[in-house]
């Protein structure tokens, strides 16, 4: 199944809602970083159902955002959540994004970019699009060293990229970006049962459970343009 359809077939379901309250836990933490200033241009790389640029329009008065994504249903439901002109969506591929050298102030992708079929060029389109000093804040939970991530790939026909902390850094950097920052953002807001009540479906144990939200978290990889 191409990304495409798994996504189209998510939207469908309404999982994007679902995705976005899940991803809000550590993305509001991320974006809250972001030096974002009124009437800058944003990228949102894998937009689903567009919520991290509804909040920095309304939280950091970005001029223009535009959200891309390679599902025309999550572009459809994005557009529909959505109540502003300043904030378009579009579908479109990770390998040729559309948009000129030097046009855009920063970058922003949650739980997408290990979706990226080259996901080496399109960090260089990445590089290409950022004007000089502009952001790219790459968040992820599937990376090497979550162990509790590893069996993502085995419940999902897309192909996934799985990099380590050092990996995503030397990625950058090949690919013309300096590393300002890497830190992982706990997830204080979801609810660990007490260990009396495990196992559970999905945790045999409170003490997995604790080190995959608390420990591991999202993974924030930052890079600036030179």
């Amino acid at each position: 199944m191409s990304v495409r359809d798994e996504f189209d077939a998510w939207a469908a379901d309404g999982r994007d809602k679902g995705m976005e309250d899940r991803h809000w836990h550590t993305a509001k933490h991320a974006l809250a970083r972001m030096p974002v200033e009124e009437g800058d241009t944003v990228v949102d790389l894998g937009t689903g159902s567009g919520y991290a640029l509804r909040a920095l329009h309304d939280t950091k008065g970005i001029g223009r955002g535009f959200g891309l994504d390679g599902s025309p249903e999550m572009v459809q439901n994005a557009r529909e959540y959505t109540d502003t002109d300043d904030l378009s969506f579009l579908v479109g591929d990770f390998d040729d994004l559309p948009f000129d050298d030097d046009s855009v102030d920063h970058v922003w992708s949650m739980e997408a970019f290990y979706y990226a079929a080259d996901p080496h060029h399109t960090l260089e389109e990445i590089a290409r699009i950022l004007r000089p000093g502009g952001t790219f804040y790459c968040a992820v939970n599937y990376y090497d060293e979550n162990v509790h991530s590893h069996e993502w790939q085995e419940l999902i026909s897309i192909d996934m990229t799985r990099w380590s902390h050092a990996e995503y850094r030397e990625a950058f950097r090949d690919a013309g970006l300096h590393v300002a920052e890497q830190d992982s953002i706990a997830d204080l807001d979801i609810d660990i049962p007490a260990a009396a009540e495990f196992p559970t479906d999905d945790w045999e144990t409170r003490e997995e459970m604790v080190e995959r939200y608390r420990t591991f978290g999202t993974l924030l990889t930052v890079g600036v343009a030179p």
